[in-house]
């Protein structure tokens, strides 16, 4: 079983300072960084804290508290609550070309894929598939084109039809041509010109079964190069298919118009590439027989996207831990959710929503500044409250998300919400 992810909250009493009328200090960092990030909090006036400027961000290494805090004559006391939080949804888009000598890959694909879908929810993840390849239940079939090997993925992913879709999966039968999934993949994305399921080049409309708030991983299953680069199929602008002067192409996956749909998504593959070193080498099948090409385009996507891959010609020793190596990576890059609610302070506690303060926890601990709402969230990060007066979520803006998500992506991420010390500003 998965271990569960956790905000670490720690909650703080507010006490009196001991009968002394000194002022508190509020620190973060070492020794050398303790002029520059201490603030003077004030509790003569009627207990109403003044705070000083502070740093905006500040990163606590590991020797120094785990935590902010008051300086000891602050007598805070603590106790702690512990929350499960959200893992972020993830939508995993398989291309597999079609083509008459891809039909040993494929036939593992349809043996495979539930597997590999009961794999990545066994890790506690919310998945959907997306499957770009042509359907039916004949495996060998004829089109205008010539002969094509199809695809029929069984139940449970299917549903309870034949070849069929189910909750979380949805198959857009395009026949996947050799040279032509990165193409088709953006074609049937933006149903432009000659990839809507009336061509022949086509298929169904499936952006829709896409999340909005899910990462995205994507793997191609071929024996053959790609003819679209690797930069076009992230940054092409829009048009007409620079490879075919008949069909048009929606902007690449990184392009604005997507509204962030693919970004940090991940890349994948199973390939024909045979060398670690050398991305023009081919593989070589145990005939002696090589694949039609190394898929130099789908190495640097994987490197670039930070995917998995394997060799194509390895057979069906390779599938197994192929099939595993992706549910990993798509754990990996799986996202949390960037906000927290707020529990009930114990003890008959009452928030004060002036003494909160944020600290991400990972190899490094950082402690983020309060800012006024989600307009205010900069390029350094932040936090904010749901409701000034009456705060029930704590919500990390984007750059501090995604520096939460980098630590849990090496491993381990908590998120500590401190009550009962002076809010530091952003």
């Amino acid at each position: 079983m998965p271990r569960p992810i956790v905000f670490a909250l720690t909650l703080l009493a507010l006490l009196p300072a001991c009968g002394t009328d000194e002022p508190t200090r509020a620190f973060v960092g070492g020794a050398d960084a303790l002029d520059a990030a201490t603030v003077d909090v004030s509790l003569n006036d009627g207990g109403a804290p003044e705070v000083a400027v502070y740093r905006d961000v500040q990163t606590v290494a590991r020797d120094v508290p785990t935590d902010v805090s008051l300086a000891p004559d602050a007598a805070c006391s603590r106790s702690a609550v512990a929350a499960q939080i959200e893992r972020l949804p993830v939508d995993i888009i398989w291309v597999v070309d079609n083509s008459i000598s891809m039909a040993p890959a494929i036939d593992e694909v349809i043996r495979g894929l539930n597997t590999f879908a009961g794999v990545v929810g066994s890790r506690g993840l919310d998945y959907r598939v997306v499957l770009l390849s042509l359907r039916n239940v004949l495996r060998n079939v004829t089109v205008p084109d010539g002969r094509r090997y199809a695809v029929c993925i069984p139940a449970p992913l299917a549903g309870n039809a034949l070849c069929g879709n189910g909750p979380r999966f949805f198959h857009s039968s395009v026949d996947i041509r050799s040279t032509q999934p990165l193409e088709q993949l953006l074609g049937t994305l933006g149903q432009t010109m000659g990839y809507t399921a009336a061509d022949p080049r086509g298929g169904e409309a499936w952006r829709a079964f896409l999340r909005p708030a899910a990462s995205k991983s994507i793997v191609v299953v071929t024996d053959d190069q790609s003819r679209l680069s690797a930069d076009l199929f992230e940054t092409f602008r829009g048009g007409t298919n620079p490879n075919s002067r008949t069909f048009d192409l929606p902007p690449g996956l990184l392009d604005p118009s997507w509204g962030g749909l693919f970004t940090n998504y991940t890349f994948s593959g199973i390939y024909g590439w045979g060398d670690a070193a050398n991305p023009a080498v081919r593989c070589m099948y145990p005939g002696g027989t090589s694949a039609a090409s190394s898929g130099a385009v789908y190495s640097t996507l994987v490197s670039r996207r930070g995917g998995v891959r394997a060799r194509i010609c390895d057979g069906a020793s390779t599938w197994a831990p192929f099939f595993d190596r992706i549910a990993t990576a798509v754990e990996r890059t799986s996202r949390i959710a960037c906000d927290l609610a707020i529990p009930t302070p114990p003890g008959g506690s009452v928030l004060d929503p002036r003494l909160v303060n944020v600290v991400v926890r990972g190899t490094t601990e950082t402690l983020i500044g309060k800012v006024a709402n989600a307009a205010a969230c900069r390029s350094t990060g932040g936090w904010y409250y749901d409701n000034e007066a009456r705060p029930t979520r704590v919500t990390l803006c984007p750059a501090s998300c995604d520096r939460a998500n980098e630590e849990l992506r090496g491993g381990s991420a908590a998120i500590e919400v401190q009550f009962g010390c002076i809010t530091i500003p952003g």
